[in-house]
């Protein structure tokens, strides 16, 4: 394989591997966290 291959490869899985880090970080700070809404509801 070419070395801008290998390049791309790896560029690619640093993104990946950035983004599910981003994604694992926000779900256990609570940001998908929709409790509130729903508790908004009850309430009436």
């Amino acid at each position: 394989m070419a070395p801008g291959a290998w390049i791309l490869l790896i560029v690619m899985f640093a993104f990946t591997a950035s983004a599910g880090i981003i994604w694992a970080w926000s779900k256990k700070n609570g940001l998908y966290d929709e409790s509130v809404k729903y508790r908004m509801l009850d309430e009436d």
